[in-house]
């Protein structure tokens, strides 16, 4: 069976400013889609990046007094080094600013759309925010402010180039409304049909030069504009694979590949599930199969966001209370639909409760018992048989170690991370209540008294678990591959049994209350 291509991308973040919390959301939820995506057997590329050619971010240099070059390139960074601090199994990191495979890639996708008869100059005057790098109509304000970011848009008057976006109107809501676009969640897929349905306007996509500070990439054949921004950092998605060039990457991860499937925040939805779609359309070209939408995280009700001051490092997080914890409460916590608001005592929280108190120390009981009991060596009991063979109680952890992979892939498949880290749970919490309900050390005692029978019960139940915590360092892998490999090393039995029992998740100090590093 040939294995299938998935292509995985997030969002590329304006560098104004070092990384938040909210994106990190993202990058795991991409990860945690590759790495499940890999161990099923397909070939997975796993691609993030930086918008560098903001006017965010030449606003954000001059008032940093630093040249826009070396602001973008030092911010940048710390985006591209999340890779270690949150254990991302990232395969190309683009860069829109400084990789060359970039700048042909969209002067290319220009190019084809003005050949299809879709780009045309004209005469504009509207609203404009900085903070979104988007035009508004007075409708679509709050108060007469930018409902992202609070602040009264700008009135800016110039000629730019415009995309023929109402020419696909029709076929993007077709496309929508069939799923052969598929959007996830519902919600956002019929937030997209409305916008749709409200009536399409062409869009403005290149800027003055002047306007830009001399930022950006050129338009073709007129240098005194440059690409609008969104323009410019959607078709990352195609320039990494070079498609500037028409590299073999574009054949392999975008035109052949099974599932194209691009993870965003709900405040960029318009930009890729309408924008993108249409450009794509224009130049002829196969479209996203998948995009799929997450909410905010908030920190006392507030957005997290770089522009509005209100932040969470994640590799300080991550430095302080441990990469997985981090995941976790990015797995667990986060709903499908709506914002989850995030504290460090919830990180914490959550961390000792699941990680050290069910899952670790039913790993530490486990392994020790094999010790205590059995020098270290796993019983040698037929593959299949019941846990709770002569103890009453262990049907309940078989049935939840035989469901959790299915279960996982259902979920995993319909992009929903808090389903599926569920099943994993559930075997954690079968587990620990096979434990305290089998009682394995008065089967001990009841071995040494030579009570017929309690030593093959005994030999059964330690094995059913320590399959159990193999079951789940399979199945958390792609959450939590640190924990997992180290449940993975305690439960693999080498020439001598065993390893001596170690802490997977050690308990984690909480902190002053209120504290957001």
């Amino acid at each position: 069976m040939t294995a299938s291509h998935t292509y995985v991308t997030t969002t590329i973040p304006y560098v104004n400013a070092r990384p938040h919390l909210g994106f990190a959301l993202e990058l795991v939820q991409a990860d945690v889609l590759a790495r499940f995506r890999r161990a099923r057997g397909d070939r997975v590329r796993f691609q993030t990046g930086t918008d560098d050619n903001s006017l965010k971010n030449v606003l954000a240099a001059e008032a940093a007094g630093v040249p826009i070059q070396e602001f973008v390139d030092r911010n940048a960074e710390a985006f591209v080094a999340l890779r270690e601090p949150l254990a991302l199994a990232v395969d190309d990191v683009i860069r829109t600013s400084r990789d060359p495979r970039h700048r042909a890639g969209v002067e290319r996708l220009w190019r084809a759309c003005a050949d299809a008869g879709d780009l045309y100059r004209k005469h504009y005057e509207g609203l404009y925010c900085v903070g979104c790098e988007q035009f508004y109509t007075p409708a679509e304000l709050t108060g007469g402010r930018c409902p992202e970011h609070g602040v009264e848009p700008q009135r800016v008057a110039e000629e730019n180039w415009f995309f023929r976006l109402s020419r696909y109107a029709d076929r993007l809501h077709d496309l929508v409304s069939s799923g052969r676009l598929r959007i996830e969640p519902a919600e956002r897929r019929n937030e997209v049909l409305g916008f749709i349905a409200g009536g399409l306007e062409d869009l403005s996509i290149s800027r003055s030069t002047a306007r830009a500070r001399g930022w950006g990439i050129p338009v073709p054949g007129d240098p005194g504009q440059v690409v609008y921004v969104w323009w410019d950092a959607l078709g990352n998605y195609v320039t990494a694979l070079d498609y500037g060039t028409g590299g073999e990457s574009y054949g392999r991860w975008w035109i052949g590949a099974g599932r194209r499937v691009h993870l965003v925040g709900k405040g960029v939805l318009r930009f890729h599930a309408v924008y993108w779609p249409a450009m794509l359309l224009s130049a002829a070209q196969p479209l996203p199969t998948d995009i799929v939408v997450h909410d905010y995280l908030t920190a006392d009700g507030r957005k997290i966001s770089k522009s509005g001051g209100v932040t969470a490092d994640p590799v300080a997080l991550a430095g302080e209370y441990g990469t997985d914890a981090v995941r976790w409460w990015l797995l667990r916590e986060v709903p499908r639909v709506g914002d989850a608001d995030f504290t460090v005592e919830r990180l914490v929280a959550r961390a000792n409760d699941e990680l050290a108190n069910g899952l670790g120390n039913l790993v530490n009981r486990v392994v020790t018992m094999v010790h205590r009991y059995r020098d270290g060596h796993v019983p040698l009991i037929e593959t299949g048989t019941d846990a709770g063979t002569g103890a009453p109680g262990g049907e309940g952890l078989e049935a939840a170690c035989r469901r959790a992979p299915d279960l996982v892939r259902s979920a995993l498949d319909d992009f929903e991370f808090r389903r599926a880290s569920a099943p994993v749970w559930a075997v954690v919490d079968e587990a620990n209540r096979y434990v305290d309900h089998v009682r394995p050390w008065e089967l001990a005692r009841a071995e040494r008294d030579g009570v017929p029978g309690a030593a093959a019960r005994l030999d059964a139940v330690l094995a059913g678990l320590v399959r159990a915590c193999g079951t789940l360092a399979d199945q958390l892998a792609p959450f939590l591959p640190g924990t997992a490999a180290r449940i993975a090393e305690q439960c693999t039995a080498g020439d001598g049994g065993l390893p001596e029992p170690r802490p997977v998740f050690q308990r984690i100090t909480a902190p002053e209350p209120g504290s957001v590093p």
